[in-house]
């Protein structure tokens, strides 16, 4: 895996990790963009790979993924146009399958990854929030025919599992597809550890393309 630090003098700097096989293999490849957690905010890029597909893609050979982790400056929340201008960028650069982009975060990114999907549902072929919320479930409704699969701890005392209960059942109401994973005696952050040491997920995001959207 390389890894790649881009830096920025606006919006995000961001780490992008390339698989082993990158430039020898045909691409294009899929991508997955991975926001962190409140705790990983500031300027030190290496909070980043703290957790998740970013860590996950450097202690295992062979991930085949392309990982953009973008970091979201201190005192700040993710904000869609810098996230989707970082997501363009990328793909002009890049060897990036466009019909396999992939959304996931954690807690704050949980958050960010349900703004930022429900403002562009076409972009992303599947999301995984974990530990995330939504002030207003309403506003997800966009992603009814968006693949979701949502994690939560039981015991999460950050962020309480029934915020993920109300975007589940909003989305499942309407006719949203969602898988809902509640690990029942888990809290915060082990909930996330759990859920990206598992090669469900990652088998879980390469069954989609943007072409079951349509």
């Amino acid at each position: 895996m390389q890894s790649i630090k881009v830096e920025k003098l606006s919006g995000y700097s961001y780490w992008m990790l390339l698989p082993d096989g990158y430039g020898k293999e045909q691409g294009p490849w899929p991508v997955i963009l991975f926001l962190h957690g409140a705790g990983e905010r500031g300027n030190d890029l290496d909070l980043v790979k703290k957790y998740g597909p970013p860590r996950i893609a450097e202690e295992f050979e062979n991930f085949p993924f392309i990982v953009i982790a973008p970091q979201c400056p201190r005192g700040e929340v993710w904000a869609n146009d810098q996230l989707i201008a970082l997501l363009d960028e990328a793909i002009d650069r890049n060897e990036i399958d466009r019909d396999r982009i992939y959304l996931t975060g954690i807690s704050m990114g949980g958050a960010g990854v349900w703004k930022l999907a429900a403002a562009h549902p076409d972009r992303f072929a599947a999301i995984a929030p974990i530990c995330g919320y939504s002030y207003d479930p309403s506003q997800v409704l966009s992603l009814t025919k968006t693949p979701v699969w949502v994690f939560h701890g039981a015991k999460d005392d950050v962020v309480p599992v029934v915020e993920s209960e109300r975007i589940v059942n909003a989305l499942r109401k309407n006719g949203g597809t969602v898988r809902f994973t509640v690990y029942p005696d888990v809290g915060h952050a082990e909930a996330w550890e759990i859920a990206y040491s598992d090669w469900n997920l990652y088998d879980w995001f390469l069954q989609h393309t943007r072409h079951h959207l349509e």
